[in-house]
């Protein structure tokens, strides 16, 4: 009985040792502090990102597929009356609406490379199918020289 006593203390010694720096991280580790809200950015002004590309539905066409592009960029705010668009600190990702077929060839060659756009109309997401935080419905691709 002893011998069998001293196996279980050892392993409750040992899985103690194991658990106490994780418990002692776990306690370190404080929530990070709330960021700052982004800079604000309004028509005119350049939004720079990664454009990533998502195939879609469209329910006002039948269910066909559609393209839709999307900027990752840095937080930023939205003029008066969007501001922060409900979040903490600005949204991140900006849906790119493309108002003609040249528009969507022109940004399928830039998928996965950063790219800049001057923003002429931004606001935030508010219907159903849109798939970011904010939407750029009128913006024109700047080329890097």
């Amino acid at each position: 009985m002893t011998k069998r006593f001293a196996t279980r203390l050892a392993l409750v010694a040992m899985m103690t040792m194991l658990a106490s720096p994780a418990i002692c991280a776990q306690n370190d580790d404080e929530a990070p502090p709330p960021s700052k809200p982004g800079k604000p950015i309004s028509a005119g002004e350049v939004l720079s990102g990664e454009l990533n590309a998502m195939k879609v539905r469209d329910i006002k066409n039948g269910g066909k597929r559609v393209a839709t592009y999307l900027i990752t960029s840095e937080p930023r705010r939205l003029p008066p009356p969007n501001g922060l668009c409900n979040l903490e600190t600005g949204p991140e990702t900006f849906q790119l609406v493309t108002s003609s077929d040249a528009q969507a060839a022109q940004l399928k060659s830039f998928v996965g490379k950063a790219i800049s756009v001057k923003v002429d109309e931004v606001a935030c997401a508010s219907d159903p199918g849109q798939m970011s935080e904010a939407v750029i419905t009128k913006w024109s691709l700047i080329r890097k020289q």
